[in-house]
């Protein structure tokens, strides 16, 4: 069946776009289906987007006020990237909706920018759309609207904002009233963008706040907003500040095209992912900054591969709606400030439109991405991550060992398994609430696990990294093609029962076929889509299992997990998720010094030092540390 959200699409193109077929028209056709979707649950003034589905904590008030400044920036997109040859309801709805909104006497008049609240973070969409469709909506207003508009984005300025990735919100809010002329806080921009350089923490990665909070933040917020920043200050912007910021780009970019699968989907890590394809925003960003490191057919086809992935999924739904999930709704993967209106940060994926047609992202001929020409393996030192990937398959892999979204110590918090987990990958995801997959625990009497907590990065180098855990664990992780070989050092009572699992494979065709046996357990799915688990020492007597859930996992109605339970204070496994599910071959050797050497299927051989610390050859903390 085709998915809803291919119906009316143009022809494909697979001369100029050979991987995906997608072109600008394929593009500006879905950004249509998306905002014509919305009328329907337009309020009558087109100040508000009230949704189906369950509010946010802010409420529906907030979540109506969302579903206008999300999608307004989609249409500002659109009208800009079109200049102005759109139908003329599209300008003409915003316009409505924006006197609507800041009148203080309307009755959809949106909720007040205040301290720490939602509408700040809807007020930089508004001030973005609006610089960036100035000549055919904010120049066309009339003088009263201007004024209630700047009354209210002029909330921010003195207001207390969150410190993480808000502080930008109030970078851009603030900027635009600078442009046109309103009251505003030079001090509170420049502390803004001071406090990002305080978050960077080398090749191309910022921290969302203080601690350890990696995630694609870093693509749809932290590397995105500094560049729509520049575009609004024009020649106020200081050339270091937005020459630092272009490098950084260019040098997160370098890691960031490695993190789409040749599917185009995208790592399945983190928070906010019902944003979907905004993940693509930076990539977008890098052309229109002149800083990006990729050929233009290159970027075209790593954000149509994201944009096509999800369409071919049924993203936008019949109706033509962001829902709250991945593919279909599937309300585990959101947060409490996710409304129904949240998902349209997705809006972001269509900056490209801003570019004219005549720009080499849209007019080169696509090339392949990393992973669809050869297996790769790249370390990430900053975040504390490992990449590899298999072009055999078009999967990526993340290993983590950095970041766990916690507050610094001595602050603690419950694992998510968005962050908790030993690794994530483009064709799966971890079933929440939290299983067994990629997890390893120590077992209570009663078989409660312990939790991953705080990780202690100990390194990553090479195709190798390592971190420590809560209940005294420590494990480092060894990757080649498909495979990880994880070193587990047990610091526990002898005999406190271990438990790991390896991925989570789902389907929404029918329950992932199982096998299991002494050592080791598999679970495949429909397609051919295997995770196995085979313990290689230290595991005695185990015998492999695998967990099955239902309505648990994003990816699909039915999950299964291979799981291993057994002691002991050094355990070595092999974890694979691909198409390629060999084991026969891998193995591990023990030294009399406790170094370990493993075996992959192939014959490639690692070691492992004994010594507890970082891996051998690490290059330690990336410049800047962190906190």
């Amino acid at each position: 069946m085709t998915a809803p959200s291919l119906t009316h699409l143009p022809d494909a193109d697979f001369l100029l776009s050979p991987l995906t077929g997608w072109t600008r028209a394929h593009w500006e056709t879905l950004a249509d289906r998306l905002l014509d979707g919305l009328l329907p649950y337009a309020t009558p003034g087109l100040a508000q987007y009230r949704l189906p589905g369950p509010p946010s904590h802010s409420g529906p008030w907030s979540d109506g006020l969302e579903g206008f400044a999300r999608s307004f920036l989609l249409a500002a997109f659109r009208i800009a990237g079109s200049h102005g040859r759109v139908g003329p309801a599209l300008i003409e709805r915003y316009a409505a909706g924006l006197a609507a909104g800041t009148d203080p006497h309307h009755p959809e008049h949106w909720p007040p920018i205040t301290d720490r609240a939602q509408p700040m973070v809807e007020a930089a969409s508004i001030a973005v759309a609006l610089h960036e469709s100035r000549p055919w909506l904010w120049d066309r207003l009339d003088d009263t609207v201007q004024s209630h508009v700047v009354d209210w984005l002029g909330g921010f300025v003195g207001a207390d904002v969150n410190d993480s990735n808000w502080r930008l919100f109030q970078v851009i809010t603030e900027e635009f009233l600078a442009s046109v002329g309103a009251p505003h806080s030079r001090a509170e921009i420049d502390a803004g963008l001071a406090r990002l350089d305080d978050w960077y923490r080398g090749d191309g990665w910022y921290t969302d706040g203080d601690g350890r909070k990696f995630d694609y933040y870093n693509a749809w917020a932290l590397h995105l907003y500094p560049v729509l920043w520049a575009r609004i200050a024009g020649p106020r912007a200081q050339t270091g500040t937005v020459d630092r910021h272009r490098a950084r780009l260019r040098a997160f970019l370098t890691a960031h095209q490695h993190f789409f699968g040749s599917d185009g989907a995208p790592v399945h890590q983190g928070r906010s992912l019902v944003y979907r394809f905004a993940t693509t925003a930076p990539l977008w960003a890098g052309a229109l900054a002149d800083a990006t490191p990729l050929p233009p057919g290159r970027t075209r086809r790593l954000a149509s591969g994201a944009l096509k992935h999800f369409a071919e999924r049924g993203v936008p739904d019949e109706r033509g709606l962001l829902t709250l999930g991945w593919y279909r709704p599937f309300l585990p993967v959101t947060q409490r400030y996710s409304g129904p209106a949240s998902p349209y940060w997705a809006s972001k994926a269509f900056l490209g439109l801003l570019l004219p047609e005549s720009h080499p992202v849209w007019t080169a001929t696509e090339e392949p991405g990393p992973v669809d020409t050869a297996d790769t393996t790249l370390a990430l030192p900053a975040p504390g991550w490992l990449l590899h990937s298999t072009a055999a398959d078009g999967i990526v892999r993340l290993v983590n060992h950095g970041s766990d979204r916690l507050p610094p110590p001595p602050a603690t918090a419950d694992d998510s398994p968005h962050y908790a987990k030993l690794a994530y990958s483009s064709a799966t995801a971890p079933d929440t609430p939290p299983g067994p997959d990629n997890h390893i625990a120590l077992l209570a009497p009663d078989g409660t696990p312990s939790q991953r907590g705080r990780i202690d990065p100990l390194g990553v180098h090479g195709r190798r990294a390592g971190s420590r855990q809560a209940g005294g664990i420590e494990t480092v992780s060894v990757v080649h093609g498909p495979w990880e070989i994880r070193v587990h050092r047990v610091d526990a009572p002898p005999g406190t029962p271990v438990r790991e699992g390896g991925w989570a494979v789902a389907d929404d065709t029918g329950p992932p076929i199982a096998q299991t046996g002494p050592g080791r357990a598999l679970a495949r799915r429909a397609d051919g889509l295997t995770s196995a688990l085979v313990a290689l020492y230290g595991w005695s007597d185990a015998d492999g299992t695998v967990v099955r859930s239902l309505d648990a996992n994003a990816c699909g109605r039915h999950s299964a997990t291979p799981v291993l339970e057994g002691a002991g204070p050094l355990l070595v496994t092999l974890v694979v998720l691909g198409a390629d599910a060999r084991s026969t071959g891998a193995g591990a050797t023990v030294d009399a010094d406790g170094t370990v050497e493993v075996h992959f299927p192939d014959g490639l051989r690692e070691r492992v030092p004994a010594l507890s610390g970082r891996p051998a050859s690490s290059p330690g903390p990336a410049p800047g540390g962190t906190s």
